[in-house]
C-alpha cells in the first residue's frame, strides 16, 4: 500500500476530477522488478505521470540511459509529507524546469508487475497540466538528461522504439501513454 491516503486521492478528486480507472499486468524480468522494489522508498508504490501542455507542444523527459531520441511524459513520486499538488510541481520542477498548474486527473492506474510469483502493486496517478513558466532544463541531472517540447506525432516512434527495447517498463510507460491519449481525445470530443 502506498503511503498516499484515501484523503489525499479525495482531495485531488475534488478539485480536478475522477479519473478514468485502468488497470493492467505488466511481466518483467527479476532485475526490473527489482529495480521497482528499489523506488519503493517509504511504502511508495505510486507515480504521478504529467502531460504538460504549451499550445499545442508536450513537455517530455529523457533519462540517461534512454537511447538518443527517445522521451517520455515526466513522472515521479509525492515525498512523504507532501499533497499530490505539491508532488507534481516538485517533479515537474525537477524534472524539466517548469511551473506547473495542474488541469485535470486523467487516469488512475493500477498495474502488477510481475515476474515469475513475486509481484508489485503500482498506481500511477496521470494528470494533465499547462505549462505557466520557467527555462527547460532538468534540475535533477542524476536522473534526467534532457527535458524539451515535443509535437504529440512524435509519440508514436518514442513508443515504437520503447516496445522495441522490450523492457517492462517501458511497455508500461507505452500502456499509460496510448491510454492517456485516449483520454485526452475523449475529453477534446466532449468539449466540442
Amino acid at each position: 500500500m502506498s503511503y498516499l491516503k484515501s484523503s489525499d486521492i479525495a482531495e485531488i478528486e475534488e478539485m480536478f476530477g475522477k479519473p478514468r480507472e485502468l488497470y493492467t499486468e505488466v511481466e518483467m524480468t527479476p532485475e526490473e522488478l527489482m529495480q521497482v522494489r528499489q523506488s519503493q522508498v517509504s511504502g511508495r508504490a505510486h507515480d504521478i505521470t504529467l502531460f504538460i501542455f504549451k499550445d499545442d507542444k508536450m513537455l517530455f523527459t529523457a533519462k540517461h540511459f534512454y537511447p538518443p531520441g527517445l522521451y517520455r511524459a515526466p513522472s515521479g513520486a509525492v515525498k512523504p509529507g507532501e499533497n499530490m499538488i505539491e508532488g507534481a510541481k516538485r517533479e515537474a520542477f525537477e524534472e524539466t524546469g517548469a511551473e506547473i498548474q495542474l488541469e485535470e486527473y486523467l487516469l488512475r492506474i493500477r498495474v502488477k508487475f510481475y515476474c515469475d510469483d513475486d509481484y508489485i502493486n503500482w498506481t500511477s496517478h496521470v494528470f494533465e497540466a499547462k505549462y505557466v513558466s520557467g527555462e527547460i532544463r532538468p534540475h535533477d541531472t542524476e536522473e534526467i538528461r534532457e527535458a524539451r517540447f515535443i509535437d504529440k506525432k512524435d509519440i508514436e516512434h518514442f513508443n515504437e522504439t520503447m516496445l522495441k527495447l522490450n523492457i517492462g517498463g517501458f511497455r508500461y510507460r507505452v500502456f499509460l501513454t496510448e491510454n492517456t491519449l485516449k483520454q485526452l481525445e475523449r475529453k477534446h470530443n466532449e468539449n466540442r
